[in-house]
């Protein structure tokens, strides 16, 4: 059975923007999340603070991978882990370009098989699991 990532401990002064903005229980909260740690990032990188910058990217490691350990949870409903490994895959863009994410976000964003998993975020929880 995986293990939980280590959580990531985050020195000052960088903690006071970084904790705790970490969210992805749906779309728009992981949206959200990956926009302001990109922010911050440029903000970084154009201070020229690399040490700000490698803190961005392993909050957005850390997301990334758990969300892929809730995706391959089998006690998680099957929707929800189909969720969660579309939003890995963000972070997982993100972590790779992330100039391009938020391009690449609208249009993963009007595809078709974003819009069927979207679909299934507005409708109630699966048979037989609890919300």
């Amino acid at each position: 059975m995986a293990r939980a990532p280590a959580e990531l401990t985050i020195d000052p002064p960088y903690d006071a923007q970084l904790n705790g903005i970490l969210a992805f229980s749906n779309f728009a909260a992981a949206e959200k999340t990956i926009l302001q740690i990109e922010k911050l990032r440029q903000g970084y990188r154009v201070a020229g603070d690399k040490k700000g910058v490698e803190y961005c990217r392993r909050l957005a490691l850390q997301g990334r991978r758990r969300a892929e350990l809730i995706g391959r949870n089998k006690r998680v409903g099957l929707r929800k882990r189909l969720q969660k490994i579309e939003i890995a895959a963000w972070f997982q863009v993100w972590l790779e370009t992330p100039d391009l994410f938020e391009e690449w976000l609208q249009l993963r964003k009007a595809s078709a098989g974003f819009r069927n998993l979207q679909d299934s975020d507005s409708v109630g929880p699966e048979p037989g699991t609890m919300s």
